[in-house]
C-alpha cells in the first residue's frame, strides 16, 4: 500500500467474512489417520517393514507404489483430498501394493535414506523386485496424474532406460514418451540424471520427442526452461528458443491448461528471464497474466489449490507488469475477493491444510499482511496441522519487522510440531532465527539447541536425511554465530558436547554414527 491508498477497511473485511466464518465453524471429519483413507496401504517406517511389503508384491505379482509423506505437509493433503479419495484411483491401486512412509515415524528417515527421497510428497512406483520404474508428480491434476500412472503401470520400464533409449535415439512408444515429460523431475534427486545436467538432457529430449507429441516436446522443454530461470544462467540462443516456446504456450489455452503447474509455479522467474527488463517484460508478463485469466474462466476442474497458486503467478506478473512490489488498490482489492471465494469454499479438512497457507501467502505478496493474519489465526483451532501455519504467521512478522512476534510465532510452531523429523526441522528454523533475529541472546540460543539435542532419539537411524539436513544447518549457524566471543564460544562447546555424548551411544559401525560424528568436526 502507497502512501495509505487501498481497498477500505470496509472491503477488506466484507472480503474476509466468507473465510472467517468457516474457518472458526467446527472441523469436519476425524483427525487425519496414520495414514490416507480408502486405500489399503502397507504402513512402513524401517527396513524390514518396507522388505515385507516387497516380499508381498512379489507373491502378488504387482507392482509398488510408494509414498513418501509427512501429516502437516500442504502438497500432501492436497494429494490425500483429491486423489487418493478419488473412487477410480482407489480402485486402480488394487493393481499396485500401495506403501505408506511417514517421515515422522521412527526409522523413516533412513527408509527415507535408501530410496533417495526428500520432499514432501514423493511418489515412486517399484518393479516387485524393487527396480525404480517411475517417480510421479505431485503437482499435476488428478486426471493427469492417473494417466502418468497409468503409464508407468503400462509401460514397466525404468524412466532410466526409457531415457538412455532416447538419447541414443531409439524408438520408445508414445505411452513411454509421456511417461518422460511427466515424470517427477522435480523429486529425482540425480537417479535418473545428474542435477547439474538435467535442463540440458530434458532439452535433447524434447528435441528427440516425435513431432506427432507436441505436448511431450513443450512438457519437456518448459520443464528445462523452468530449471534455467531458475538457476538465473542467461544463454541467448537458448533464451531466444524460450520465447518461441511460450509464445507458442501462451497463445494455445488447451496447451496453457496441459501445463498449467509449470506456468503458475515459474511465472515470475520465467519472466524474468525471458525478458530482462523494459517494455519486452512488460509485454510477455501481460500475455501470460492474459493466459492464465483464460485458463481460470475455462478450467471448471481446477482444483482449488491451483486456483490459488494461479493468483499466486498473476500477483508476480503484476508486479512485473507494473514495476514495482505494490500492487494498485483495485489488484489488492481483487486478490482479497478470489482468495476469500477460494478458501470459503474450500470445505475438506485436508484441502484445507495446502489452501489456507497457500491463500495467506497470496495476500502476504499483495501487501495484505493484516488480512494473511487473519485468515492464518481463523484456521488454527481447525487446521490438521496449525503448527505449520504459525510459520506463516512467523514470516508475516518478520515481513513487518517485529522481531519479537516472529521469534513467538517459530518459537510456538516449534513447540506445537509433533513427530521427530518434524520437531527438529521446526526447531532449527526457530534456532536459525533466534541466531539471525536476537544473536545477542546467548542463554536462549544456548538452551534452544540443548533442548534440540535432548529431544534426539540415541538410535542410528536418527542421523539421515532430513534430521541430518536440519543438524548440519544448526551446525553450521552456531559455528558462524559463535565467531571469536568468548561467551558465545563456551556456549557452543557446551552444545557440542551434548551432541558428542548423544553420538557415542550409537551403534559404532553404523553409518548413523559416523552421520552424527560428522557434525562435530569444526
Amino acid at each position: 500500500m502507497r502512501d495509505g491508498v487501498g481497498p477500505s477497511i470496509a472491503i477488506r473485511r466484507c472480503a474476509l467474512a466468507a473465510v472467517l466464518a468457516l474457518a472458526c465453524g467446527a472441523a469436519p471429519g476425524a483427525p487425519p489417520a496414520a495414514a490416507p483413507g480408502g486405500i489399503a496401504w502397507h504402513a512402513a517406517a524401517s527396513d524390514a517393514e518396507v522388505d515385507r511389503a516387497f516380499a508381498a508384491a512379489r507373491a502378488a505379482g504387482k507392482p509398488v507404489f510408494l509414498y513418501w509423506a509427512a501429516v502437516w505437509c500442504p502438497p500432501c493433503n492436497q494429494v490425500k483430498a483429491t486423489l487418493f479419495s478419488r473412487p477410480d484411483f482407489v480402485e486402480r491401486s488394487r493393481a499396485f501394493v500401495p506403501v505408506y512412509v511417514d517421515g515422522d515415524k521412527p526409522g523413516a528417515q533412513k527408509v527415507a535414506a535408501r530410496f533417495k527421497v526428500q520432499g514432501y510428497p514423493t511418489m515412486i512406483l517399484f518393479k516387485p523386485d524393487g527396480t525404480e520404474i517411475t517417480r510421479l508428480p505431485g503437482e499435476v491434476d488428478p486426471e493427469r496424474y492417473l494417466i502418468a500412472l497409468s503409464a508407468a503401470l503400462e509401460a514397466q520400464v525404468p524412466v532410466r532406460e526409457l531415457v538412455a533409449r532416447a538419447l541414443a535415439g531409439k524408438t520408445i512408444e508414445p505411452q513411454q514418451w509421456r511417461l518422460l515429460a511427466f515424470y517427477s523431475w522435480d523429486t529425482d534427486q540425480e537417479q535418473v540424471v545428474a542435477q547439474k545436467e538435467l535442463a540440458s538432457r530434458l532439452d535433447e529430449l524434447a528435441a528427440k520427442a516425435p513431432t506427432a507429441l507436441p505436448e511431450v516436446r513443450q512438457r519437456l522443454a518448459l520443464k528445462s526452461l523452468a530449471l534455467r530461470s531458475q538457476s538465473g544462467t542467461v544463454n541467448t540462443g537458448v533464451v531466444d528458443a524460450g520465447r518461441r516456446l511460450v509464445d507458442q504456450v501462451l497463445q494455445d489455452p488447451s496447451s496453457v491448461a496441459l501445463h498449467a503447474d509449470v506456468l503458475t509455479a515459474y511465472a515470475g522467474s520465467a519472466v524474468r528471464w525471458l525478458a530482462p527488463a523494459g517494455e519486452e517484460r512488460r509485454e510477455l508478463a501481460t500475455r501470460w497474466d492474459a493466459a492464465l485469466v483464460k485458463l481460470l474462466a475455462g478450467a471448471a476442474q481446477l482444483s482449488k489449490a491451483s486456483r490459488i497458486d494461479a493468483l499466486d503467478a498473476r500477483v508476480a506478473l503484476w508486479k512485473l507488469i507494473g514495476g514495482a512490489d505494490d500492487l494498485a488498490p483495485q489488484q489488492r482489492a481483487q486478490v482479497l475477493t478470489e482468495v476469500a471465494r477460494i478458501v470459503a469454499g474450500t470445505t475438506d479438512r485436508y484441502e484445507r491444510q495446502a489452501v489456507v497457507p497457500a491463500a495467506a501467502h497470496v495476500l502476504r505478496e499483495a501487501g495484505l499482511i493484516d488480512e494473511s493474519d487473519e485468515v492464518l489465526k481463523a484456521e488454527l483451532p481447525r487446521a490438521v496441522a496449525p503448527y505449520y501455519h504459525m510459520l506463516g504467521l512467523a514470516g508475516n512478522a518478520k515481513k513487518r519487522k517485529d522481531a519479537a512476534a516472529a521469534l513467538h510465532w517459530y518459537e510456538q510452531a516449534w513447540r506445537r510440531s509433533e513427530g521427530p523429523a518434524t520437531r527438529l526441522q521446526w526447531g532449527a528454523n526457530y534456532l536459525g532465527n533466534l541466531i539471525e533475529l536476537a544473536p545477542g541472546d546467548v542463554a536462549r540460543i544456548e538452551k534452544t539447541a540443548k533442548g534440540l539435542i535432548g529431544e534426539l532419539q540415541p538410535k542410528a537411524e536418527t542421523f539421515y536425511e532430513r534430521n541430518q539436513r536440519a543438524l548440519a544447518r544448526i551446525s553450521a549457524r552456531l559455528q558462524q554465530w559463535q565467531g571469536q566471543d568468548p561467551e558465545r564460544r563456551r556456549a557452543v562447546t557446551r552444545i557440542r558436547q551434548q551432541l558428542a555424548s548423544t553420538c557415542a551411544k550409537l551403534p559404532a559401525k553404523d553409518a548413523g554414527r559416523a552421520n552424527c560424528t560428522s557434525l562435530l568436526a569444526a
